[in-house]
């Protein structure tokens, strides 16, 4: 995958940032051309990839993207899932959506990080003593 252009980056690595400025959370995007399976199946072996099962509160979200197969999913962790309704992750890819669909990533991407900040804020607010416990660094495959 080619890595998107630095100004780009840089919106979504800011967003990231801001989101966990928030929330005790961790979000991470990864970003790939092609997904050969369904989109969560392959976010949840990235997430155990990415080493996001990890986290002290469980509290770790990866946004997952194949840009040119078109294929993008919202996946959480145990405890985050224990908490938020089901169709919560559906929302927010439904409200990225139409940037996606205009080829504009950073900025969907950016949506979807300040989104899923917010969601965690309310669940995991975030703590005083709070550590980042991942990396805020886009990943990328193949």
């Amino acid at each position: 995958m080619k890595h998107l252009a630095i100004d780009q980056e840089e919106i979504v690595l800011k967003a990231i940032k801001e989101a966990e400025r928030k929330t005790s959370g961790e979000i991470r995007v990864h970003i790939e051309s092609f997904c050969k399976e369904h989109p969560v199946e392959r976010a949840k072996v990235l997430f155990q990839h990415l080493g996001m099962h990890q986290t002290d509160l469980q509290n770790g979200i990866l946004l997952y993207l194949a840009v040119k197969d078109r294929k993008f999913a919202i996946v959480g962790d145990k405890a985050i899932d224990a908490q938020v309704p089901a169709e919560f992750w559906e929302t927010i890819r439904d409200e990225m959506r139409p940037l996606l669909s205009e080829n504009n990533i950073a900025n969907a991407l950016q949506l979807g990080v300040k989104r899923t900040g917010e969601a965690l804020s309310l669940y995991f607010p975030y703590q005083k003593d709070d550590v980042n416990e991942l990396s805020d660094e886009i990943s990328y495959g193949e």
